[in-house]
């Protein structure tokens, strides 16, 4: 009876968010049926009981189909949800989406992000797992670690029934050096480093030093190398921002003695203290998640804020090095207040330098803690990882439903500005989460013990099928909105289920050839078709099951045709197309897609 698609141009204009001061417009369908009286827009200022009402007038009818129409304008920022109330004959009808009210940002006047970003490709590097080259700056003291050889399996428990994260493998930026133009080959535009400060752990979440790299992965003369000639291949670094928390072993809490400072568990006269809350001191602190390695920084320390993000500080000392990124370990566990700071800190070395923030959830309504943020609306993020993303992906790889699949990327294209959506990391795997063809395995590892999934490995049946899946959800991945952000190894078909069985070192004498060109080629299709990788994005339907994804640009059309079946689909083109991997000319007619593959073509713009 009645009818509105906030998706639906024709019903909320413009699409999604709205930047300050723009003028939107609304259109609501009612068939004929019952008398209407009057209709109200009833929109509500997130946290706000009482709705801006607006009425609604009847605009024009089309057959037995009536519309009614409101323009507004809302100048202030914010997040924003709304529903319809039809005043009837009968009493009153809502119409919202399924019992809650649809949403929409308006942000701020301006916001930008990077552009060099957009269309780009991230290459995912875990430090020490990458590549060791050859570097005598680059050395390994750590007390109480262990300097495995490159290839040995990784430990997932010590002989003590402890789990320490103190294997190194060696892993430095002179190997990633070494391997620039591998990095470039695949079309990668960005390098994300996870931690590399100064630390006790093999991850390096635990900061011990945030003023001092660690020594195993080489000195800063070496690092400001890798940044130069990175940047001469067209890449450039995003580092990992770890400021949640700092490690128990560092200089500011200081708890085993190692360094030379007085840290805040070894006296209540540090200076760094009051950067921590202790519930009974010394032994009993907040903690991140309860790890005790990871000491929480208390949200009152003014001082580890400027530290971090004051005047020459912490962001100042690296990103006028040449760093041209960051991304906020655990954005959600951060005061608001310093995410701006450091947002502020970052775009005053150079408005064009990038943050981006750790979300596992729809990032433009995520609530932390009690508390909702604001990290789109134009003060805080660039961009966030794309959980939502990576989610419906897999889902879809494994078998999904098209219509799940379609809804799901629709909505974070709804909810997130452009400019942010296109900031996205868009991401299938990473540090955290099993390795994407284990995912796509479909192997039910439930009940099994970690030194069980330590020791699987996909029979080459398996990982045939595994590998196909893949390849489907690397497509989606490369041509969704956002930039993908490729895991190291995963161009060679790296298997690993939890960590730290997802940061195994890349196994350089292994090569999937055909994994291998499938991403170069992903990679070239990005860098061609940047225009429409920065377009808009619709889905076609009722195409036997097949997911037709559309990337449209001003004067062309990019169409991602995708199989998840074991059945070949065929997908009729009413005109001359071409593929977009191999630049063959298509005729009109059946384009054929083979089990768990896709199709990418590109046409002119009607």
């Amino acid at each position: 009876m009645i009818y509105f698609d906030s998706k639906n141009p024709a019903c909320k204009s413009p699409f999604g968010c709205i930047e300050q001061d723009t003028e939107m417009t609304f259109r609501i369908f009612a068939k004929d049926g019952v008398y209407i009286n009057s209709v109200e827009l009833l929109i509500f200022e997130d946290g706000m009981e009482t709705p801006y009402t607006f009425a609604m007038s009847f605009s024009c009818k089309r057959g037995d189909e009536s519309e009614f129409m409101t323009k507004i304008n809302i100048n202030k920022v914010g997040l924003y949800w709304y529903k319809f109330v039809f005043h009837t004959e009968n009493g009153d009808i809502v119409k919202d989406d399924d019992g809650k009210c649809y949403q929409f940002t308006v942000y701020k006047k301006g916001y930008k992000t990077p552009d060099w970003i957009k269309g780009g490709v991230i290459y995912h590097i875990f430090a020490d797992r990458f590549c060791m080259g050859v570097d005598k700056s680059a050395v390994f003291d750590k007390k109480g670690a262990v300097l495995k050889k490159w290839g040995e399996e990784v430990t997932i428990i010590d002989d003590d029934g402890v789990y320490r994260a103190n294997d190194f493998y060696g892993g430095n930026f002179q190997g990633i050096i070494d391997k620039l133009d591998y990095l470039k080959s695949l079309g990668v535009t960005l390098i994300y480093l996870s931690p590399i400060f100064k630390s006790a752990s093999n991850h390096r979440y635990d900061t011990g030093d945030y003023e001092k790299l660690d020594e195993l992965l080489g000195d800063e003369k070496k690092f400001a190398e890798l940044i130069k000639k990175a940047e001469k291949k067209g890449m450039k670094i995003m580092l990992d921002g770890v400021f949640n928390h700092t490690g128990a072993d560092s200089k500011y809490f200081n708890k085993f003695g190692n360094y030379d400072s007085v840290g805040a568990y070894q006296s209540k006269e540090s200076p760094y203290y009051d950067w921590f809350d202790f519930y009974r001191y010394p032994d009993k602190y907040h903690c991140w998640w309860g790890v005790t390695v990871t000491p929480t920084v208390s949200q009152r320390a003014v001082g580890f804020r400027e530290m971090i993000a004051g005047k020459d500080g912490i962001i100042d000392k690296w990103t006028k090095m040449g760093v041209k990124g960051w991304r906020l370990d655990v954005v959600d566990e951060l005061r608001e207040d310093f995410v701006c700071k450091i947002r502020e800190r970052i775009k005053q070395n150079s408005n064009d330098n990038l943050l981006i923030g750790e979300v596992w959830e729809d990032a433009s309504n995520k609530i932390a803690y009690g508390y909702r943020r604001h990290y789109f609306q134009g003060d805080e993020l660039d961009g966030v990882m794309n959980y939502p993303f990576k989610e419906a992906v897999l889902k879809y790889a494994l078998g999904g439903a098209v219509g799940e699949f379609a809804e799901a990327v629709m909505s974070i294209v709804e909810n997130y500005p452009k400019e942010a959506l296109l900031a996205t990391m868009n991401l299938i795997d990473s540090h955290d989460t099993a390795r994407a063809i284990s995912v796509l395995s479909g192997v039910d590892m439930t009940g099994t013990t970690k030194a069980y999934r330590r020791d699987y490995r996909m029979s080459e049946q398996s990982y045939g099928l595994a590998r196909k899946k893949l390849m489907v959800a690397s497509t989606l991945q490369y041509m969704l909105p956002g930039v993908p952000s490729l895991f190291y190894g995963d161009e060679q078909g790296m298997e690993g289920y939890e960590d730290p069985l997802c940061r195994r070192t890349f196994n350089w004498n292994r090569t999937d050839d055909v994994l291998l060109e499938h991403y170069i080629a992903l990679g070239k299709i990005r860098d061609k078709y940047k225009e429409e990788m920065c377009g808009d994005t619709y889905f076609e339907y009722n195409h036997d099951g097949l997911l037709v994804m559309q990337r449209i640009s001003s004067s062309q059309i990019l169409k991602v045709i995708a199989n998840n079946t074991e059945e070949q689909k065929s997908y009729y083109c009413d005109k001359s197309t071409r593929d977009a991997v191999t630049g063959k000319k298509l005729s009109s007619g059946n384009i054929d897609v083979a089990p768990y593959s896709t199709r990418i073509i590109i046409s002119a713009k009607k």
